[in-house]
């Protein structure tokens, strides 16, 4: 039987968890039926090398493109769709975030089929309904964003997954400590929250508790909470230890890991530091919002109403 060549497209895997569950799909493949291939748009990021070591073709290759001009969309994306057809893919897998369908008609005009993974809870533009039209299959990652398509009848509810075997508390011995030990892993983006828990942290007013922040430190948003930090005295309570490639030593000395992202924008489609967490057997403790409250949909006594520090 011939192959089936799947080309699975992010634009990098340098600042979201779906780099990981892309890692994770790709590693798990059986290459008896399936011959996968990936394009990213750069290869910054230290686990970019990780990527690599798979051993699977991988092209640094933008796969969207701007809607304007106009007049020469069609050429920019006919270059997409030869590089498609050039190398005969029979699948276009998109897990980029955003709802631009340059990619979907490149992947039509290329010859393959294309499905897409909705990873986060923004919706609403007209983009998104032309990119949805367009895609022949839709992978929705949590129970509301089903919603979303209600006239799409090739989608499904495919949760993302991660290897249990890696992310195990065997072989770790959690370190000794006098403090209760909190930890938080995000992409510093405004959405996350981080505030919110710091707050917390302020109210119970105890010095025994120490918090680690582990994520990019070089936006905006994250270089403003360390100043603010710095400016009331707490740096040595609340610790900002920038990206980590292997996050698993941070979340297993941890007694408690704390997801507190907002209410508003992208959301969270699917959490996956949260599920890393749960899966080293980490308490954990999340804002009731979608996508979290997916996640601990058995557990609501773990779950706190998003933005409220009390």
């Amino acid at each position: 039987m011939k192959k089936i060549k799947i080309l699975f497209t992010i634009p990098n895997f340098d600042t979201a968890g779906s780099g990981k569950v892309v890692y994770d799909l790709v590693k798990g493949l059986d290459t008896s039926r399936f011959e996968p291939t990936i394009a990213v748009e750069h290869s910054q990021g230290i686990f970019f090398k990780e990527v690599e070591e798979l051993g699977v073709p991988i092209y640094i290759q933008p796969m969207t493109t701007h809607y304007r001009p106009y007049l020469s969309l069609y050429g920019r994306i006919k270059k997409i769709a030869s590089f498609i057809r050039q190398h005969q893919f029979d699948v276009v897998h998109s897990w980029h975030w955003s709802s631009d369908w340059t990619e979907v008609l490149a992947t039509i005009w290329g010859g393959a089929k294309y499905i897409y993974t909705k990873k986060a809870m923004s919706w609403g533009n007209k983009h998104w309904k032309i990119k949805s039209y367009l895609s022949d299959f839709i992978i929705t990652i949590n129970h509301e964003m089903v919603n979303y398509f209600p006239k799409k009848k090739d989608q499904q509810l495919i949760p993302l997954g991660i290897d249990t075997d890696y992310y195990s508390p065997a072989g770790f011995k959690k370190r000794p400590s006098d403090k209760f030990q909190v930890i938080s892993v995000a992409n510093l983006v405004e959405v996350k929250g981080i505030e919110v828990l710091v707050e917390a942290v302020e109210l119970l007013g105890d010095a025994q508790i120490e918090v680690k922040i582990v994520g990019d430190i070089r936006s905006d948003y994250a270089k403003n909470l360390i100043k603010s930090i710095e400016e009331k005295g707490q740096q040595n309570q609340i610790k900002f230890l920038g990206k980590q490639l292997d996050v698993r030593p941070y979340l297993v000395n941890a007694d408690l890991y704390v997801i507190p992202t907002l209410n508003k924008g992208r959301k969270e489609g699917m959490p996956m530091a949260l599920v890393e967490a749960m899966s080293m057997a980490t308490p954990v403790l999340g804002s009731d919002i979608s996508g979290i409250n997916y996640v601990l949909k058995d557990f609501p006594n773990l779950l706190f109403e998003a933005s409220n520090a009390w």
